[in-house]
């Protein structure tokens, strides 16, 4: 039989070669003293090296363990300590910054071949270690562009990723795509939106009847001119403040519409009340003036006014037009004077209060053929009564400004009355919005110049009622009525020309620039301190 034992010294499992070392202790524990080397005799013992960083184990990795517990039957140094053969091979952890070209996820550097590790039955079977748990994957790297190999390595779905691109271009310079792409062309202006026809035709219409219905009043003896004058001023008013109300329905909500209120309404109002008594004065008429009560048709001037200040309080009711007309009806039992056009205020309030509640979409239910055709057939049936009615009315009810009281009426007479004529008014109204045309016409652009022919057109009436012109006898018929309506389209036409407008803005369109405040602009992100964007919370 051949001797079993080996012919080299093994030292025991647990022995570490010194003498009085406890057997059975843990591998590496404290107390342990590495067995001496033999080391040739021409090699001298190096400097001590400082402490080395205690390594993060490896996720994989399991309890950290020696090389003498993995080899039992070697007596091979702990890590950091010095052989004859150099320094141990040890694992490098992957570091926590930014990856280099081999430090990509997933590979892991692999530990080198040992010799020694190629007899492990001459090792005792090691005790079960429990697995370790599921590596948590590290985040993905911050992206660099460190190297052109970074950016063509594969992605995790296989394909090749996209360059990364910064404000700085690549890391070689410029992307050469970047110098091909075309200059984008700058954006074109914005085109102004073209102005709606239809408001201006309905404007003008209304305007050449207000001048019409002025300069009928000195035939109102006659048949025919006091019922076309019934007839004009049942709906012509009413139907001009409906236009108003829809046209100042935003007006808080922009600030040169609230500078108009001065520069086209109040400032105007004062030249006209001082240029008609100017007027009056030389054709030979005591001197009147009071700011006040307006004369003659200035009166629109003043009510306009006072019906754009109330805008907002009536844009908060939950039923304006029911308390408007509520308001309307019982200004009939008061006597309310003229200062400061209150009587008209409140007699065409119901007519501001529905066009401010009127909206786009409204007008259009307007547009239908049968719909233009009832309007016609309601207007010249309108036409047909005025005819009738006119000797036996009385024409202070189409003034929107009397009390039941000065109209000589039973206040139950008054209310039907008034009543009656709001609904008159409202069905004559719409009726003559259906007639008008949509289209463009050759009143169009005369329609947006209409101030000039309502505020300039009583010089001429007045005029013409102190010189005699209108009190032909050939006027007062049938005839007269249509001349007198075709000479004051004709004079509304020349007062809304463009020429018009030119010799009088400076009067009645002044630029009062300078006695307005410029709006209040938010200040600046680039004006704010330093200190006062650190204080500003952070957005949640």
């Amino acid at each position: 039989m051949s001797d079993p034992r080996s012919p080299f010294p093994v030292p025991a499992p647990w022995d570490d070669g010194s003498s009085g070392a406890p057997r059975g202790g843990p591998a590496d524990g404290p107390g342990r003293t590495p067995a001496p080397w033999p080391m040739p005799e021409h090699a001298q013992p190096p400097a001590p090296r400082p402490p080395q960083p205690s390594w993060p184990e490896l996720p994989d990795a399991g309890p950290a363990v020696s090389g003498r517990e993995r080899h039992r039957d070697l007596d091979e140094e702990a890590p950091g300590e010095v052989t004859a053969w150099g320094y141990p091979v040890y694992q490098e952890p992957r570091p926590s910054g930014p990856l280099d070209v081999g430090d990509l996820p997933g590979r892991q550097q692999e530990r080198p071949f040992s010799y020694w590790e190629s007899s492990p039955a001459s090792e005792p079977a090691p005790a079960p270690v429990p697995a370790p748990a599921a590596p948590v994957p590290a985040p993905a790297p911050a992206p660099t562009h460190r190297s052109a190999a970074r950016e063509a390595e594969p992605s995790f779905w296989g394909q090749a990723r996209e360059p990364e691109r910064s404000s700085w271009g690549s890391a070689w310079g410029r992307f050469p795509e970047e110098d091909q792409r075309p200059e984008e062309a700058p954006e074109p202006p914005p085109v102004k939106k073209k102005r709606e026809p239809y408001l201006d035709n309905v404007k003008f219409v209304l305007i050449a009847l207000v001048v019409a219905g002025h300069s009928l009043v000195p035939t109102l003896d006659a048949h025919s001119a006091k019922s076309a004058y019934l007839f004009i001023y049942t709906f012509h008013m009413p139907a001009f403040v409906l236009i108003s109300g829809y046209l100042g329905r935003n007006f808080w909500n922009s600030n040169a519409k609230i500078n108009k209120l001065v520069d086209t309404m109040l400032v105007p109002y004062v030249i006209v009340e001082i240029g008609y008594a100017l007027l009056r004065y030389g054709l030979g008429q005591k001197w009147t003036l009071t700011i006040i009560d307006p004369a003659w048709l200035n009166w629109y001037l003043l009510a306009l006014v006072l019906w754009r200040i109330s805008s907002p309080i009536w844009t908060r009711m939950r039923q304006p037009l029911l308390v408007a007309v509520i308001i309307y009806m019982m200004a009939g039992f008061s006597e309310i004077a003229g200062d400061f056009s209150l009587d008209r205020f409140f007699g065409l309030l119901p007519f501001y209060v529905l066009g401010m509640m009127l909206k786009p979409e409204h007008f259009d239910l307007l547009r239908p053929l049968w719909v233009r055709i009832t309007a016609g057939v309601v207007m010249a049936g309108a036409a047909a009564v005025a005819i009738f009615i006119a000797p036996h009315v009385n024409l202070k009810p189409v003034y929107f400004r009397y009390s039941f009281k000065k109209m000589d009426m039973d206040w139950w007479i008054g209310l039907g009355v008034r009543g009656a004529l709001l609904a008159a008014a409202l069905i004559l109204a719409f009726a003559l919005l259906a007639l008008v045309p949509r289209r463009e016409t050759w009143f169009s652009d005369l329609g947006t110049r209409t101030l000039y022919a309502y505020l300039l057109h009583g010089v001429v009436v007045l005029i013409a009622k102190d010189q005699g012109w209108l009190n032909f006898s050939w006027l007062h018929g049938p005839l007269g009525v249509l001349a007198i309506m075709s000479s004051s389209v004709a004079l509304a036409i020349v007062l809304c020309l463009p020429e018009t407008r030119k010799a009088f803005k400076w009067l009645l369109e002044p630029r009062l620039v300078w006695l307005y405040r410029r709006p209040s602009t938010p200040p600046d992100n680039k004006d704010t301190p330093d200190s006062a964007k650190e204080s500003a919370p952070a957005p949640r």
